[in-house]
């Protein structure tokens, strides 16, 4: 094993492609990570924030090349290291690769209405998550954030309890899985003593309502602009998944609908943006520029936002500046600003299909439903 220097931290090499194309899993005292669409039995990159913390490396290295790994950096501040003899053993990290998967699943699943990528069921998701991360707690000897079972479970007792109601065998088994891990984990509420009592109670589950709750709708779209508006310039725009939390906006490409209008006495920017899922955040921020001309605002629960347009003095854009304005290189930036590229998100639509398509031996359950869904 080869340990490099990098950021004041020791890794197992060069760093990981950035966000959405790598899955990470924060363990005790390190930061574990795989790309996404790589081979399952690709090498594992690993960078250390506290390798005293790291008490689980004998599980994938051996207890020889633990101490090695632990002497061999107490007794170098810097430069890279070679550890002969010092390997991580073949197949010991898959659990882990399949928990970072996880959260990769609930972080950036590219649901999308326009794409026909249909979105994930959290509440079984997180209970399969939640499951693993209970199984790989010899791992979370530390808080770290990807190691809180209770807080994957909590927010979904309602939608387990209704999920009993269905006949399919894979989904009782893990909502009965997920029901005696919340027993264990000391979650309390009605909600779940009434799925605690229900999962070895088939009279109790005859009294659930039916029908299942969808995690995925469509709240709003990029619809036309207002009948009679004058449009002075219009154009589409797409949103970096990485500028925004996840589950808000459908992921297809050009979901942003913008257009240029007259408003009274000056000239804003219409935009609306296609959401998905029954609540979405109000607040996040759009900024509009066009040359000179530039505006800012935050979009609403719908997707939508009405951003007042100035020029390079900051004064109030006018009617006739803004017919002569050419609106062709105009840019809309919804969320954080950030650099992505329409190429790793192609690249993780591609991935998405495949395991949709034809789910691999590593699929989650909500992952099969949705591509059930499609049929």
């Amino acid at each position: 094993m080869r340990l490099v220097a990098e950021s004041g931290l020791w890794t197992t090499g060069p760093a990981r492609p950035a966000a959405p194309l790598t899955a990470l899993l924060e363990v005790s005292g390190a930061v574990l990570s795989w790309t996404i669409d790589d081979p399952p039995d690709a090498a594992i990159h690993i960078a250390f924030t506290d390798v005293s913390r790291a008490d689980w490396l004998w599980r994938v290295v051996g207890e020889t090349g633990h101490v090695a790994l632990v002497s061999a950096v107490a007794a170098h501040s810097a430069g890279d290291l070679e550890l002969t003899g010092v390997d991580v053993a073949p197949g010991s990290t898959a659990p882990l690769r399949r928990l970072a998967l996880g959260h990769w699943l609930r972080r950036w699943w590219p649901a999308s209405q326009r794409d026909g990528i249909a979105g994930l069921d959290r509440a079984l998701l997180d209970t399969e998550v939640a499951l693993l991360t209970a199984g790989a707690q010899g791992f979370f000897t530390d808080d770290t954030l990807d190691s809180d079972v209770a807080g994957l479970l909590t927010p979904h007792a309602a939608a387990l309890l209704s999920h009993l109601r269905t006949d399919d065998r894979r989904v009782l088994e893990l909502v009965r899985a997920g029901a005696r891990l919340a027993d264990e984990a000391g979650l309390d509420g009605i909600d779940w003593s009434e799925l605690s009592a229900a999962v070895d109670d088939s009279a109790v589950v005859a009294t659930l309502p039916s029908g299942r709750r969808d995690d995925y709708a469509l709240a709003a779209g990029a619809d036309a602009a207002p009948p009679g508006a004058a449009t002075i310039g219009r154009g589409v725009a797409s949103i970096n998944w990485g500028a925004v939390p996840p589950g808000i906006f459908d992921a297809a490409e050009d979901t942003v609908d913008w257009s240029v209008e007259a408003a009274g006495p000056g000239v804003a920017a219409v935009i609306r943006a296609a959401v998905v899922g029954p609540d979405p955040p109000t607040d996040i921020p759009v900024r509009v520029h066009s040359g000179e001309v530039s505006g800012a605002g935050a979009l609403d629960a719908g997707g939508r936002a009405t951003v007042s347009l100035v020029d390079a003095q900051q004064r109030a854009l006018t009617e006739s500046a803004a017919w002569n304005h050419d609106w062709r290189t105009t840019s809309v930036v919804i969320g954080a600003d950030v650099e992505e590229s329409r190429h790793t998100r192609d690249r993780v639509r591609r991935w998405v299909r495949a395991r949709v398509d034809r789910p691999p031996a590593d699929a989650f359950l909500a992952e099969i439903l949705a591509g059930e869904s499609a049929y």
